[in-house]
Order: C-alpha cells, then sequence, then structure tokens
C-alpha cells in the first residue's frame, strides 16, 4: 500500500518517512529524478510516476495532495477488475465527469463540484471532462472540452492539452470531441461504462455517453460494484486527507464555541464556521448543509434546509447542536458539537449530554475489525435508556424497553456511516446485505462488517422529538416505560449530538475528531474567549 501524498526526501527501505503527521516504515520508497516523482508498494512494483507539478494545493498552510493518490486509486480499481471473474481482455473503463449547470433558465453558473466516482478516479476539478483507463496496462487517458476563443475572454486563459496531462499525471490527453476516435484506435473489447444504485439515496449513477458510443461494446454492470467496494476501504494517502479536513473542521467548530453567545443568530455561526474553514484551510465547499440548531430546533435532524435556515435568535439557556462539516479536494468531514450557548449546562443538560457522551465512549472503546455495525447501533441504544432509566425519564426493564425498540424514540437515527469522498460514503449495502427492518436500524447507512481502513462516522444522540414522544405515550407497547411527569420536563429541551469520524485500524480506530467533549472540558473552553489558546483533550482513554 502506499504512503506518500506529497514529495519527500530521498529515502531507503529502512528509513521511516513523516508526511504530515504520520510516519510511515514498511517497503516503502519514493526517490526524486529531476522533476519526477517515482512511488513504489512495498511489492516494489512501481504504481505511480509522477510529474512535480501534479500536486493540488491551494497555498500557504492548506494541504498538499499529489496525483500519486489518484494513480494508486487507478491501479487498485484495475486489480479488482482483473480479480473479477468474466473481464474480457483489452477491456476499458470509461467515466464521464460531472457537467457545468446552470441555476435554473439562467446564466448563472452553479458553482461546480466534480462528480464523485470520476474525482475518486482522477483528481480532475473541472467540469465537462470525461477519463478512461486501460484495464490491462493501467493507462489513463484524460478527455477535456475544446474551449471556445471567447472563452479567454469571460472565463480566463484556455490552457493547452499538455497542462492538464502535468497537471493530473495522466498519460494521455484529448479533447472531448475525439473520443469516438481515440477509443476507437485502442480497440477496446468492452467499454466498462458505471451504472448502479446509491444505496443511501437510491438513486442511479450516470452512465457514460457520447456521440458514437453505439459503436462499440458496452457494459454497464461490471465496473459499479468493485469502484464502490475499492471507495470503501481508504488508502493511507485518502486518510491524510481525512486528517486534514477533520483537523481544519474540528478547528472551525472551537472557533465557533469560543464566540457563540445568546442573541447572535444560528446562520452567523454557520458563516463563522465556513469563514474558517475557507479562509484557514482552502475549503470552498462544505461536505453538506450546515445544521446549526439551538432550543427546540437542536431535536430537528437536518435542521438548515431553505425551509429553516438556521435563522432563530439563540436564547440564553439554549443547548446548540451543530453539525458542521468541511470538505477539502471533494474529500469531507462530518462533525456535530453540542454545548449550551451560554458555555454553562444546568443539571438537565449536563445529565442528557453525558448520557450520549457515554454512549459516544462505549462504542468507540468497543469498535475494531469484525464487529457488526449493527451491534454497535444496539450498543449505543442500550447505553441511552441505562442512562434515561437514571434520569427518571424512563422507568422498567431496559431488555424490555429493547423488544418494543423504545431507543429509536430517542435516537431514530442511525448510529453512523461510512465517510470519504461523499459525506455518506458509498458502499453501505453491498449485494447481500439487506437493511434491518426496525425502528432506527432501517435508518442505518451502513450494515456491514466492520474492517480496517474504513472511516466512519460515531454520532449517538438523544432527542426529544414531540411528535415521535407522543406517538410512544399513546403506544401500549411503549407508554408504560415513560415517566411523562419527568418527560414534561424536556419537552422543548431539542436534543444532543455527538459525532466523531475515526479511521478503522488493525486492532480498534484512530480518532481523527479533535474538539472539546467531556462537560468540564467545553465550560473550561468556552469560559476562556481567548481565539489563540490551544486545546488539548484531558481524558486519558485509550480507544
Amino acid at each position: 500500500m502506499l504512503a506518500v501524498i506529497d514529495y519527500v526526501p530521498v529515502c531507503h527501505l529502512s528509513d521511516k518517512v513523516h508526511v504530515g503527521e504520520s510516519a510511515y516504515s514498511e517497503g516503502v520508497l519514493a526517490t526524486r529524478s529531476g522533476f519526477l516523482l517515482l512511488i513504489w508498494n512495498r511489492d516494489l512494483f512501481c504504481v505511480a510516476v509522477c510529474c512535480r507539478k501534479a500536486v493540488y494545493w491551494l497555498g500557504k498552510d492548506t494541504l498538499r495532495v499529489s496525483a500519486a493518490l489518484f494513480a494508486e486509486n487507478r491501479r487498485r480499481l484495475c486489480a479488482g477488475l482483473r480479480a473479477k471473474q468474466g473481464l474480457q481482455p483489452n477491456s476499458v473503463v470509461l467515466l464521464q465527469g460531472g457537467e457545468q449547470k446552470q441555476r435554473y433558465c439562467t446564466d448563472t453558473d452553479v458553482l461546480f463540484r466534480q462528480e464523485s466516482f470520476f474525482h475518486w478516479t482522477f483528481g480532475v476539478t473541472e467540469a465537462d471532462c470525461y477519463g478512461a483507463v486501460d484495464v490491462d496496462t493501467g493507462k489513463a487517458l484524460l478527455f477535456v472540452p475544446k474551449l471556445p476563443e471567447s472563452y479567454a475572454t469571460w472565463m480566463g486563459e484556455i490552457y493547452p492539452k499538455e497542462h492538464f496531462k502535468e497537471k493530473y499525471a495522466v498519460e494521455e490527453v484529448h479533447y472531448t470531441t475525439d473520443i469516438a476516435d481515440v477509443l476507437t484506435k485502442l480497440k477496446p473489447s468492452v467499454l466498462l461504462t458505471l451504472k448502479g444504485v446509491n444505496t443511501d439515496s437510491g438513486s442511479v449513477t450516470r452512465e457514460a455517453s457520447f456521440e458514437g458510443i453505439s459503436s462499440f461494446e458496452v457494459n454497464n454492470s461490471f465496473l459499479h460494484v468493485i469502484i464502490v467496494e475499492c471507495r470503501v476501504f481508504k488508502t493511507d494517502m485518502e486518510l491524510e486527507v481525512l486528517r486534514y479536513t477533520n483537523r481544519i473542521s474540528s478547528e472551525a467548530h472551537k472557533e465557533v464555541m469560543k464566540h457563540v453567545k445568546p442573541g447572535h443568530k444560528e446562520y452567523e455561526m454557520e458563516s463563522l464556521f465556513e469563514h474558517y474553514c475557507y479562509s484557514r484551510g482552502g475549503m470552498r465547499h462544505t461536505s453538506y448543509t450546515c445544521i446549526c440548531g439551538s432550543g427546540n430546533n437542536s431535536s430537528v435532524l437536518h435542521y438548515g434546509h431553505a425551509g429553516a435556515p438556521n435563522d432563530k435568535t439563540i436564547q440564553d439557556g439554549d443547548m446548540c447542536l451543530f453539525d458542521m462539516g468541511g470538505e477539502y479536494y471533494c474529500y469531507s468531514s462530518d462533525i456535530t458539537c453540542s454545548f449550551p450557548a451560554n458555555g454553562k449546562f444546568t443539571p438537565d443538560q449536563k445529565a442528557i449530554y453525558e448520557a450520549v457522551l457515554k454512549s459516544s465512549r462505549a462504542v468507540l472503546a468497543a469498535i475494531k475489525p469484525g464487529v457488526k455495525w449493527s451491534d454497535m447501533h444496539r450498543l449505543a441504544d442500550r447505553v441511552h435508556l441505562e442512562e434515561l432509566v437514571k434520569i427518571g425519564i424512563l422507568r422498567g426493564n431496559v431488555e424490555d424497553m429493547l423488544k418494543v425498540h423504545l431507543g429509536a424514540v430517542f435516537m431514530p437515527h442511525g448510529l453512523g456511516h461510512l465517510l470519504g469522498i461523499d459525506v455518506h460514503d458509498v458502499g453501505g449495502y453491498p449485494e447481500g446485505t439487506d437493511r434491518i427492518d426496525e425502528p432506527g436500524l432501517k435508518s442505518l447507512r451502513m450494515g456491514r462488517i466492520v474492517l480496517e481502513r474504513m472511516v466512519l462516522t460515531v454520532e449517538p444522540g438523544i432527542y426529544f422529538i414531540n411528535h415521535l414522544l407522543d406517538k410512544a405515550l399513546a403506544s401500549k407497547e411503549q407508554c408504560d416505560f415513560i415517566n411523562n411527569d419527568v418527560l414534561a420536563r424536556f419537552r422543548g429541551f431539542g436534543g444532543v449530538r455527538i459525532e466523531d469520524d475515526i479511521a478503522v485500524t488493525a486492532d480498534g480506530m484512530e480518532l481523527l475528531t479533535c474538539v472539546p467533549r467531556t462537560v468540564e472540558e467545553i465550560e473550561a473552553f468556552m469560559a476562556d474567549r481567548n481565539p489563540e489558546k490551544p486545546f488539548s483533550p484531558t481524558f486519558s482513554e485509550k480507544f
């Protein structure tokens, strides 16, 4: 596996190579030769030869990401395809990138973000491109639009094909108008196009198409399962980018915690988060619409949409639930922080928060390769119910509560999901893996066994959602477990969610997120409004 994300000094196999915050040693060899960076895997097979210019970097302290990341992705894809029974010799993968769109019937461009499968394969930021990969040789071909002369007036310099060849470290670059002729000369036995269902959205991927494709043999069922499975397991280089997105987003959340106070609008906190991510981390995009719920809005799972656009005034005594994540070079993050707007927990806020924190810590301690993700969800449910009994909101036997799915009344969403180029990353339900048709669990976005190199969110929560509470009180199976007199005190409380991003390791997990988490950490951090003071976790648990 590769462990190089940028240029490193000449080293030998016995050297330990430091890249960012990580150290690599096992059989990694990186060497410079003129303007070339040669990258080898531990079997000493050269998997990428990249021009030194083939680096995505936005300057200052932003992360440098080598095109070698995508060369390695292509190598893994080709290896996966060759290992699958039924592949024809001389097969060629063909992907179509995202298209530049306009706002409805106007000529106003919508800010472009690359289609995720295309980005994973080529790392191309421009719109309206195609890409092809020869499965036998691994040779990559990029097809870019041939731009009209007027583009230079309105949009800027028109770059030659050689520019894109160097920028993305591919073997060939052609214009999209020539795609049929170029592919004909390759003489592929079959074009492998991408068509499959995203198990989160239910939407079907857009299959590549161009004028003249009907003259080629096309297979649109072979590629999807392989490329999805490749995206599930992150390389060392991908993990470095995800560490970066988490570091910047964690710092942005802490910036919000330093500045929030009663009287602010929720959208001011959204704006502050986005400003920090962009100005300090080069993140033009967020991974999803920011959720900045305060008071009762913190019980709305996907608050922040156009009908509820983070527009409430934050009140003294409100609990804030801020779910926000920055995106860098299409790699995402997904972090939720919950804290009191005035920086001081009430006894009820502390009780609910620590119940969620206890379930979060229990799951983090239990995660390792081989465990069922659905069992982690059930573990969080159990801890929540046990703690709600201690608080007095519930009464009775927790085992009996689990049988009637009472946990889903307070946590109606799934425990977490895969994370990568998409915030709800692909691969949660491969063929043969069915959703569990039970409250709460049916919303779980991954039903797989946890395996090394998966990146996941762990996001337990307890919410007081009126219509779910009313439904439970009207249920003969559930109502006897609920102490309505105590529950009434929590109506309008909102909710608490604690969301961390983790990378699964060989014997546990690596916590990517770093924000104040205990009640003591949060109160101390928010009490000291010095924005320059760093935060160091005080807990000593080893997960």
